[in-house]
């Protein structure tokens, strides 16, 4: 495609950053495997084992130090390895089946493990599942608790009224289902022992968040090719498809990292949005600001950060336009912000083309509506749907996504950052549904990945026996999920009509082909 245009031209410079995902280099390496999050500083990356002595002489922990009758001793946390990448050991956990044009996971156990936060610090176990794990019943956690499920510093707890102490080491064993994305496989089309470039198809995750593991593009390159220790150099929302790019090396990583900083790549996007699209080059330069980090909600506002976008129409079938996307910076959804506040939404854009929004769906910035109300009308209108996976925000999340935005509000720190990656998986039990995403997000955070907390009731649809074979292979007494079955989603509602055309430096250039929804002879399914 030529640029026929000076604004087209500065597009040249542009950085490497889409609009689409988080932005910031990330290695996969530096991903914790099992899911470990830890905030604050540690005390010691010792490994110091209690002495025991003999009749007579009082228990000893770390250092030497007494231990009071009835006190737990608490081992020094875990010194993590930056170096530690996704290998074998992880991708033999469980195996992939296709059913329908769909990837499905057979279901498996999993350890969530996370240290004692902060604001957990004097209160028992059974007071932070009440308070911050309520996927699942007490009675559920009490039973997981008896079964041996639920562990501190990998003694077994059965007794939740125990209190949690700084450092605490918590884990807890789930019988995990992932949910299906489309069965295409990825294709590779680059390999030079210095980058990696695939074709990501819609609804994959880019690496392990939320709900997905073994159904993102890291697992599935590492179980399928043997692919691993890869180094992320950008990312795309799950319903994006299109060019990803990684990083071969540290070396190579740092590169391309400098070249991003240094405005020398461009990406080039393509969409299919509602309407027609104007004929000339059109230029967005509104700032968005997040609304709700959890399920990456954003829109046009004056707090917002500055960004700029620039539209050109390829095509228009007399009913929707094929619109050639240039972001010139790199904000959360930036592409779908702005098409939406030109009026032209992608066409199935399950969050920016809702109604939610109210009768102009946000155009020109219009919404009639609190930050707090066009979440929870969001979030009503895909419950009643029955889509609720495409919003990437888990059930149990929803009153707490809620909360969180009208405290933002109250306090007016709608700008400010998100408590970074603190949400924790120790309840998590996957639905056969959408994340996002999110694909927040590394294991314990972000794809929009911010929580990951994941709930076992329905979408708001009936729920049903399983009767499948592969759901009959491993079945867990205790797990909720594995008594329900929900619908398959189709192939057409995991695929957003927006895709990675092209990412371009100075010494390379990665493309893919038109996607078949946007060449001129496509016809909408009805």
């Amino acid at each position: 495609m030529k640029q026929n245009s000076s604004t087209m031209e500065q597009a040249a410079v542009a950085p490497a950053t889409a609009a689409e995902p988080d932005a910031t280099p990330v290695s996969v390496e530096n991903t914790t495997p099992d899911g470990t999050t830890a905030t604050g500083k540690r005390k010691s990356d010792e490994t110091d084992q209690p002495e025991t002595s003999g009749r007579g002489k009082r228990r000893r922990g770390a250092g030497g130090k007494k231990l009071r009758p009835g006190e737990r001793y608490i081992p020094p946390p875990q010194k993590r390895n930056p170096g530690v990448s996704f290998g074998q050991e992880h991708f033999s956990e469980t195996s992939y089946y296709f059913e329908g044009g769909l990837r499905k996971v057979q279901p498996y156990y999993f350890d969530f493990k996370t240290y004692c936060k902060g604001r957990w610090i004097g209160k028992s176990l059974l007071e932070v599942f009440k308070s911050e794990f309520r996927a699942e019943s007490i009675e559920y956690y009490e039973k997981a608790a008896k079964e041996g499920r639920i562990r501190l510093n990998d003694t077994p707890v059965e007794d939740l009224s125990v209190v949690l102490r700084n450092n605490d080491l918590m884990k807890n064993t789930v019988h995990r289902h992932e949910p299906p994305v489309v069965g295409r496989p990825l294709e590779v089309l680059v390999d030079d022992g210095e980058v990696l470039v695939v074709d990501k198809p819609a609804s994959i995750p880019v690496h392990p968040c939320g709900r997905f593991r073994h159904n993102t593009v890291i697992f599935i390159l590492g179980k399928e090719r043997g692919i691993s220790e890869l180094h992320t150099v950008h990312r795309l929302d799950r319903l994006t498809s299109g060019v990803l790019l990684f990083a071969r090396t540290l070396e190579t990583s740092k590169k391309l990292d400098q070249l991003v900083r240094d405005r020398q790549l461009v990406k080039e996007y393509v969409c299919r949005v509602e309407g027609e699209f104007p004929q000339d080059e059109l230029v967005c330069e509104q700032p968005i600001l997040v609304v709700s980090f959890k399920i990456g909600l954003c829109r046009v506002d004056p707090k917002g950060k500055e960004c700029r976008t620039v539209f050109q129409r390829l095509d228009f079938n007399g009913k929707t336009s094929v619109v050639r996307c240039l972001p010139l910076t790199g904000r959360t959804h930036q592409i779908r912000v702005h098409l939406q506040y030109l009026g032209f939404p992608i066409l199935n854009d399950p969050i920016y083309g809702s109604s939610a929004w109210g009768p102009n769906r946000g155009k020109g910035g219009l919404v009639g509506r609190s930050d707090n109300e066009l979440l929870q009308a969001l979030i009503e209108e895909h419950r009643t749907q029955e889509s609720l996976h495409l919003l990437d925000i888990p059930d149990d999340g929803i009153e707490k996504e809620a909360e969180h935005t009208r405290a933002s509000e109250k306090t007016d720190k709608s700008t400010s950052e998100p408590e970074a990656a603190e949400e924790t998986q120790m309840n998590a039990q996957p639905l056969t549904k959408c994340a996002s995403g999110s694909e927040t997000n590394n294991i314990v955070g972000g794809c929009s990945d911010r929580d990951t907390n994941d709930s076992t009731k329905s979408n708001g649809g009936e729920a049903k026996v399983t009767e499948s074979a592969q759901d009959t292979q491993q079945r867990d007494h205790l797990c909720s999920e594995c008594k329900l079955v929900r619908p398959d989603p189709t192939e057409k509602e995991l695929i957003m009509y927006l895709h990675a055309l092209r990412y371009k430096g100075p010494d390379f250039d990665y493309s893919t082909r038109l996607p078949d929804w946007a060449k001129e002879d496509w016809v909408e399914d009805d």
